[in-house]
C-alpha cells in the first residue's frame, strides 16, 4: 500500500501536477495540505474520475486538509474532538482547518498541517505549541495501543539537526528550536516511528525549500514533511522516499511529496501495480 503527504501549497494551482504524479506513481491513500479552498469548490472531480474517494476540511485562501484514498474512507474527523481537554488559548482551536482524520483498510489515517509559528517570538509561535498540545491530546483520546496508525503532514518542524542544510545557521530558530521539538516528541510519546530515518541516517535529504534565494538550486532545504507510523507497522514497512523531483515542476509547491509503500495483506495485492524501482533509496 503506497500512503504519500504533501503540502501541494494551493491544490488548484498545482491541479494538474498532482494529476499528473498520481498517473504516474499510482498512490492509495494521498493527504495533502495548504490546499487553500473552501470545501465547496474543492476539486473533488478530478480525483474521483480516477478511482479516489475525498473527503475535505478547508477554508478560503488558508490552510486546509485532504485526504484521497482508493480504499472506502470510514470514521472521519475533522478537527479536534479534544477542545475541553487541553487549555491556553482563548480561540477556537479548531478554525484553522489543519486537522482531518479517517479510518482506511485497517489503517488510521492523521493528517495534519502544523502552524509555521512565524518567529519564536510572536504570538503565532504561541499557538503553534499549543496547536501541537491539542494534537498529543488528540491522539491520546483517539489512538489505542494496537491501533495501526499513519500519522502524516507537514509538521513545519526539523526534528534535528541533520534535518536542515546549515544548521548551525538555523538551530535554535523558528522550526528548529528545542520548545518546537519537545512538543513535537509529546506529539510522538515514543509510539510513532519516523518511516524515512528508518532507511536513511545521513543529513542532505529535504522536502521543503525556500522559494527565495535559489534555495532548491542551491539545494538549501530543510526536512519537515513527515510520515510517522505506529511501532506496530515497522514490519510491514518497506520503504520511504522524498520525491524531490517534484519541486522541480514548473511553479512547484515549495514541498515534495513524501511516501512509503508498506506490506498489505495478500487478498489486495493483485489490486496493486507498483514498480519497485520507485522505492530506491
Amino acid at each position: 500500500m503506497l500512503i504519500a503527504t504533501w503540502n501541494v501549497n494551493s491544490v488548484r494551482t498545482r491541479l494538474s501536477q498532482i494529476i499528473n504524479w498520481i498517473k504516474e506513481v499510482n498512490p492509495d491513500i494521498l493527504c495533502l495540505q495548504e490546499t487553500k479552498v473552501i470545501d465547496d469548490a474543492f476539486p473533488s472531480s478530478h480525483f474521483e474520475e480516477l478511482g479516489y474517494e475525498v473527503i475535505i476540511h478547508g477554508q478560503k485562501s488558508y490552510n486546509g486538509v485532504a485526504i484521497i484514498s482508493k480504499f472506502k474512507i470510514e470514521n472521519v474527523k475533522k478537527g479536534f474532538t479534544n477542545e475541553n481537554k487541553t487549555g491556553g488559548i482563548s480561540i477556537d482551536i479548531n478554525e484553522q482547518k489543519r486537522l482531518i482524520s479517517a479510518e482506511i483498510n485497517g489503517l488510521k489515517i492523521i493528517n495534519v498541517y502544523v502552524p509555521n509559528g512565524s518567529s519564536i517570538d510572536s504570538e503565532k509561535y504561541d499557538y503553534k505549541i499549543q496547536w501541537l498540545n491539542y494534537l498529543s491530546a488528540f491522539l491520546d483520546d483517539q489512538v489505542k495501543n494496537d491501533d495501526l496508525v499513519c500519522l502524516v503532514g507537514d509538521f513545519n518542524i526539523a526534528p534535528s539537526e541533520i534535518d536542515i542544510h546549515t544548521p548551525q545557521k538555523y538551530e535554535g530558530g523558528i522550526m528548529a528550536s528545542k520548545i518546537e521539538r519537545e512538543a513535537l516528541n509529546n506529539v510522538l510519546k515514543g509510539r510513532f516511528i519516523d518511516s524515512f530515518r528508518i532507511f536513511e541516517k545521513n543529513t542532505g535529504h529535504w522536502s521543503w525549500w525556500d522559494y527565495r534565494n535559489n534555495a532548491y538550486e542551491l539545494n538549501k532545504g530543510w526536512r519537515i514533511d513527515h510520515i510517522y507510523i505506529s511501532k506496530n507497522l515497522s514490519s510491514k514497512l518497506k520503504s520511504c522516499v522524498i520525491e524531490r523531483n517534484q519541486r522541480e515542476n514548473l511553479q512547484p509547491s515549495d514541498h515534495a511529496p513524501v511516501l512509503i509503500n508498506l506490506e498489505i495483506d495478500s487478498h489486495y495485492e493483485d489490486y496493486l501495480d507498483v514498480d519497485d524501482d520507485l522505492f530506491e533509496i
